[in-house]
């Protein structure tokens, strides 16, 4: 039953990406807005907020301090995520995630 549960945990990048995704559209901004101050790339930037990509560490704070946040900001909130998806019982569908919005 560990396993399953296990299983069932959100990679970190999904979650990452939902949250950056988020806010980003929270400031009704653009990628190209965003990539742009964050000194990416707009494809460079959907590939993270999609879950593909796994950013670096440096990667991660020039976002979070395009969209205006710290990176412990950030931390916090995708630790929220996490929560809220655990208590949900796993990821069975992107409303867990809307729950910590």
């Amino acid at each position: 039953m560990a396993e399953e549960q296990r299983a069932a945990e959100p990679l970190w990048r999904d979650v990452l990406g939902r949250r950056l995704r988020d806010l980003r559209r929270e400031r009704e901004e653009t990628l190209t807005e965003t990539a742009r101050r964050a000194g990416i790339s707009p494809q460079y930037l959907s590939e993270i907020e999609r879950g593909i990509k796994e950013p670096s560490s440096e990667m991660i704070a020039a976002v979070a301090g395009a969209l205006g946040l710290t990176l412990l900001d950030l931390t916090a909130a995708i630790a929220g995520d996490l929560y809220v998806v655990q208590a949900a019982g796993g990821l069975r569908s992107a409303s867990a995630f809307a729950l910590a919005a």
